[in-house]
């Protein structure tokens, strides 16, 4: 008897969603067995969770939607690549750089009193284009010496981090402090929160401008994908490079063009987060965002309605879990959820079998 492993050549709606169902299920009893066996009564750790991510009012919710917008937008990043084939990984070092440029926008380059219409759109436009630009490097770098863009856009990461180090510590340092001075006010995205003198119930509301700007670009990118030239070259390039090539489409082109448009996407999240949370630059302001987006994307299947679902439901557990004590068991029970899922994802495409082997029969 031994198992055998066949792609499944039909998947049916029953199993496409409910192996992810499964493995979320699996995942929330394994780490249920983890906080028993740790000293924490795990009904009662499930229920801070939730009351803290989703049902704790316009404050958890608002908590949940600002920590889910930077995931919508590298998320949106990730898979504009993948729908290409082009698997960047490398969304938070694009993130770092767009978060670096709108800070030099903000503190350097604007002069004091620039009043918030003229500030923000070139913080945006500043934070788009500087990820951009880093996307674009692997994007080049794979169209025409065939480098792969895994390995480039991952190491492009480090060295993001360590070049807005150089600007955090030194040049751009407040008193020494490793973080800049905080972004004039007029700088800041607008938040719920500046609605309060004429609604209290808005006081202490973080959801900020950032949240609108990625449902429209989860919408722009649902309709450059589905009815437009590009969106049908990508698409194309991603099943057969070859196939697009004797199309006639310019495969160099778009591979660069698209690194570059991920990269904005990304960049554009690192802006949202300085500008509409931190209102500084400071080392450690992302704790991964833009490699939690890959999961993101992976799990939505690059759709980007599922990716707005899933990033909300996944900030829902960042946030809640920030209500458990000591922090290292947060940051386990999401591992423990986050590997059942897409270990669980693999039978979606692929079915178990179990073979019985034929009896020996030895030769007279």
């Amino acid at each position: 008897m031994r198992l055998l492993v066949e792609p499944r050549l039909v998947q049916s709606r029953v199993v496409r969603f409910g192996a992810p169902a499964a493995g979320l299920a699996f995942g929330l009893l394994l780490s249920a067995i983890m906080l028993e066996l740790f000293g924490i009564p795990a009904p009662a750790a499930y229920l801070a969770i939730i009351e803290s991510g989703f049902t704790g009012g316009l404050f958890a919710i608002s908590d949940t939607l600002t920590v889910a917008t930077p995931l919508i937008l590298c998320g949106l990043a990730c898979a504009l690549a993948f729908k290409t084939r082009l698997w960047n990984v490398g969304a938070e070092g694009q993130l770092f750089l767009g978060a670096w440029a709108a800070t030099g926008v903000a503190i350097a380059l604007l002069p004091a009193g620039t009043p918030g219409f003229i500030a923000i759109p070139c913080m945006a436009v500043a934070g788009f284009l500087a990820g951009a630009a880093w996307g674009a490097v692997p994007g080049f770098l794979r169209a025409r010496f065939g480098t792969s863009e895994i390995l480039t856009s991952l190491m492009l990461v480090y060295v993001a981090a360590h070049w807005n180090n150089y600007f955090i510590y030194s040049v751009w340092s407040d008193r020494g402090f490793q973080m800049t001075r905080l972004f004039p006010r007029e700088s800041w995205l607008p938040r719920l929160s500046d609605l309060a003198s004429s609604w209290p119930g808005a006081a202490g509301l973080t959801l900020h401008a950032g949240f609108v700007v990625a449902l429209l670009l989860a919408a722009l990118f649902w309709f450059v994908m589905f009815k437009t030239r590009f969106g049908f070259e990508i698409k194309v390039t991603g099943i057969s490079e070859r196939t697009a090539h004797y199309a006639g489409m310019p495969v160099r082109r778009n591979i660069v063009v698209v690194m570059a448009l991920s990269g904005g996407l990304a960049g554009l999240a690192g802006m949202c987060e300085v500008t509409g949370v931190v209102h500084r630059l400071q080392e450690n302001f992302s704790p991964g965002y833009g490699f939690t987006a890959i999961l993101v994307a992976w799990l939505a299947r690059l759709n980007p309605a599922a990716i707005v679902l899933v990033s909300f439901l996944l900030s829902g557990l960042l946030v809640g879990a920030r209500e458990i004590q000591p922090s290292g068991i947060a940051m386990m029970l999401q591992g423990i959820v986050l590997t059942c899922v897409v270990a669980a994802d693999f039978l979606t495409g692929n079915r178990i079998r179990i073979v019985k082997d034929a009896a020996r029969t030895e030769a007279p």
